[in-house]
């Protein structure tokens, strides 16, 4: 009988997993609270630091508001855009809880489609989705100072993805007529229209969007988080996951030629 692999996840998501595990360790165990403030100035997404360039009023009038000015400045730092942050800021976790949290998500949803993508398309894929939820995040907080962080953003990209295919006959969740191995991964996916038309994608996709968009109101209240979370990143990484989907996708791009 030939040997199964301890797990079943592909290198890639794998890799993934534990490098943010490595860079939350390091951030844990190795840094200083002093450096690991500095990291989070360097590399965690603060909006206000990219509206700088074209309203600095707007922000020092935000700033006179902001209840803790001095963390404000800090963050603002030199008050230079950081362009690496639209990204870097996925690689930084809260705390255990978030990082489990994520990485639990990311091998759910990463794996079909790192299975159905490949390594080099899944990374870039993973990337556009990241920005995606930055960008969808900054619309609604062009005045904000504090730091984005988490991978929520390319995890929910993922999930956007995974609708497209999962729910297809034959496909990972096509009920009792799941193709055997990678074959599963593999099969025609949903259009746009086909995903608002199949009443299984269809409610994963409702159910998703109500459940984030209540979490991340509710979040604090319900005391399952400390600080706000960043509902807009996850709507965002899923919009771009749902719609950049056919552009990496290796069947449908062979289907147009």
């Amino acid at each position: 009988m030939p040997r199964q692999p301890a797990f079943n996840i592909p290198g890639v998501v794998l890799g993934a997993m534990a490098l943010l595990a490595l860079i939350h360790g390091l951030r844990e165990y190795v840094l200083t609270d002093r450096q690991d403030l500095e990291t989070l100035a360097s590399f965690a997404f603060t909006p206000a630091r990219f509206t700088l360039l074209y309203d600095p009023d707007g922000v020092a009038d935000a700033l006179d508001g902001f209840s803790r000015t001095q963390a404000a400045l800090f963050f603002l730092g030199d008050g230079e855009p950081q362009w690496w942050t639209l990204v870097t800021y996925s690689l930084l976790h809260a705390d255990w809880t978030h990082l489990g949290l994520n990485a639990l998500w990311l091998a759910a949803f990463g794996a079909p489609v790192a299975r159905r993508f490949g390594a080099l398309r899944f990374m870039i894929f993973c990337l556009a989705t990241t920005i995606a939820g930055a960008l969808a995040h900054y619309g609604l907080h062009l005045y904000d100072f504090l730091p984005m962080i988490g991978a929520s953003g390319v995890v929910s990209g993922l999930t956007g993805a995974c609708v497209r295919f999962v729910f297809q006959s034959h496909g990972p969740l096509g009920g009792e007529h799941i193709a055997s191995g990678d074959e599963a991964y593999r099969q025609p996916a949903l259009s746009l229209r086909g995903v608002f038309a199949d009443p299984r994608a269809f409610t994963f996709l409702a159910f998703w969007l109500v459940l984030n968009v209540l979490f991340g109101v509710m979040s604090p209240t319900l005391g399952f988080s400390e600080g706000p979370v960043a509902w807009e990143a996850h709507m965002g990484g899923f919009v771009a996951g749902l719609l950049l989907f056919p552009l990496m996708d290796p069947r449908s791009l062979s289907r147009r030629v």
